[in-house]
């Protein structure tokens, strides 16, 4: 296997090995996007720049150290027909970082690693030492890792709202975001609106949340929700995404009109599925998603709440920051408004 340094780096991104080295000292020259894309392939092919420096550099530099762990397969996170929510997440951290002097190390976490005796934690030395001074969160970890990073260190969770004591959380406004949404629905002219999310490996809080949020504006609208038109959700979770859209499907022969998604990404799968069926989107039935992430440009331009993932990833470093200096403060949970998009996948009621 080849060596791991800073030219694989910038040979795999067409940068100088000059650019890459500056992305891990704040250069000021250096935009956040490209120093966002050089953390995600240091994570991806297990370049740790922090662990590189001499004692006596890092003792002369005294900077803050944050690590920024992501909870995702590699593989997910890279596919190549679907935006990476958290791309934009370490852009808006870099930011912050870049203006603040902080050193940011980016390590990926298998969803199934649910202790820091993990190989996966083993092998981040600011965890092992305890010399990281701060830890920031991508994507839902497992209560169990989540409790015991907290007793170690000042953690932040992004797009994740845990409620773990000491922990704060920066995330979008879920209620907000689902409430334009149904009022897009309404305005087109749809009654009977349904609710799809799915399984996930570890449990997916937000989709809890925008579930809450789907009920509550039904209930404000005086709409009637049907038990069986909130698919994936206990108690109607259906073990796998196949059963899930078939579901949807008999559903959507039953009269639901349109569906309400917890992601965009379950949304292009629903789109996919009806396809295949024979049922055009928004002709015979109406979709909206939540993230604001296109699949591809073959997709149609989803109805969406744009999530602002880059806001989210510097509010959470400038948290991470605060708490890195009052480790024992109030705890805070910041809710950030997206902005609704209005595409091509909703409809007038057929």
């Amino acid at each position: 296997m080849s060596e791991v340094n800073q030219q694989v780096i910038a040979d795999r991104l067409g940068l100088s090995r000059a650019t890459v080295s500056r992305c891990f000292t704040n250069h000021p020259g250096i935009s956040a996007v490209t120093r966002a894309k050089v953390f995600q392939l240091a994570a991806e092919i297990g370049y740790t720049h922090l662990e590189s420096r001499s004692p006596s550099v890092r003792k002369k530099k005294k900077q803050a150290n944050f690590s920024v762990l992501i909870c995702s397969e590699t593989e997910e996170y890279f596919r190549e027909d679907y935006e990476s929510p958290g791309e934009e997440i370490l852009v808006g951290v870099s930011e912050y970082a870049q203006v603040n002097d902080i050193l940011v190390d980016v390590h990926f976490i298998s969803p199934n690693a649910t202790d820091l005796s993990d190989p996966d934690f083993q092998k981040i030395a600011g965890l092992k030492d305890r010399s990281g001074r701060g830890i920031l969160l991508v994507y839902p970890f497992p209560p169990t890792v989540i409790a015991q990073l907290a007793k170690r260190f000042p953690v932040v969770s992004t797009v994740d709202q845990v409620q773990t004591t000491g922990i704060d959380c920066v995330d979008v406004n879920h209620y907000d975001g689902i409430s334009r949404a149904i009022e897009n629905l309404a305005a087109a002219g749809h009654e009977r609106i349904g609710f799809y999310t799915k399984d996930y490996p570890i449990a997916a809080t937000w989709s809890y949340r925008r579930h809450s949020a789907f009920i509550q504006k039904m209930a404000r609208l005086e709409r009637i929700v049907f038990p069986e038109d909130l698919i994936g959700i206990f108690p109607r979770a259906f073990g796998s995404t196949e059963a899930g859209i078939e579901e949807v499907f008999k559903r959507t022969k039953q009269g639901v009109s349109a569906w309400v998604c917890a992601a965009d990404h379950q949304a292009y799968d629903l789109i996919d599925a009806f396809e295949k069926k024979g049922l055009s989107v928004p002709k015979d039935v109406s979709i909206t998603g939540f993230d604001g992430i296109q699949q591809d440009k073959n997709s149609p331009t989803l109805n969406t709440l744009e999530i602002p993932f880059r806001s989210i990833g510097t509010t959470g470093a400038e948290r991470l920051a605060a708490r890195v200096h009052k480790r024992f403060g109030g705890t805070q949970h910041v809710y950030i408004s997206g902005k609704f998009r209005k595409g091509k996948t909703v409809g007038p009621r057929a």
